[in-house]
């Protein structure tokens, strides 16, 4: 941690979401890496038109200098990862599996087994928290309101790490939203796509009675 304190964010993914969590994270004072599997060159213009400020790397580079990474990127091509790079990092994953949109895919048609414990079980030595998956990405800055607001926006957060999931909620809640413990990892089922909670505008105690999860 090394800006006013702060987690270092790394994105992996420079689609509109990774673009709009970056963009979210700088202005409230977060340093930023962000990456994509074409390289930090195809990231020039994306950051001097609508990230100044963030850091263009390798998606090694993000990995490594990151206290939080973000996956923003097409869950399909997460074993494209390294795990041995993420030993220790908080992991969110802000990925979904949507088959009207991605097609049938045999790995993610399990249903004894959500995609984020997927994810976990591949980068087994990181603390995979499932969150900011639920919001659309243009919504991102729209809803966000400063510290000590009314009428935050909800965020669900589930994951099997406390300390990582402090670490998360307290990010969540930096960005302008008020995050809700969902409780174990997979409990972030109750965020996937075709869910009462998917892309709902509620608040925290909305969320909360919409959910019977034990924390």
């Amino acid at each position: 941690m090394v800006k006013n304190n702060l987690p270092r964010i790394g994105v992996i993914g420079a689609g509109r979401l990774g673009t709009a969590l970056a963009k979210q994270s700088l202005s409230v004072g977060y340093e930023v890496r962000i990456s994509n599997s074409r390289g930090p060159e195809s990231l020039e213009l994306l950051l001097s038109v609508l990230l100044p400020g963030a850091i263009a790397a390798t998606i090694d580079e993000t990995i490594s200098k990151s206290d939080i990474v973000i996956l923003a990127f097409p869950l399909r091509y997460y074993k494209s990862l390294t795990p041995q790079l993420f030993i220790g990092k908080i992991v969110i994953d802000a990925m979904n599996y949507w088959a009207p949109v991605e097609g049938d895919i045999a790995e993610f048609a399990d249903a004894t087994i959500t995609s984020s414990e997927m994810v976990q079980q591949y980068l087994h030595d990181a603390h995979v928290i499932k969150t900011l998956n639920h919001i659309a990405y243009n919504e991102i800055e729209e809803h966000a309101l400063p510290l000590q607001s009314k009428g935050y926006r909800a965020i669900g957060i589930a994951g099997d790490d406390r300390d990582a999931k402090l670490t998360a909620m307290a990010y969540v809640e930096a960005l302008g939203f008020d995050g809700v413990d969902l409780g174990v990892l997979k409990n972030g089922a109750l965020l996937q796509p075709d869910t009462r909670l998917f892309n709902a505008r509620m608040s925290a105690d909305s969320m909360k009675s919409q959910t019977a999860v034990r924390i």
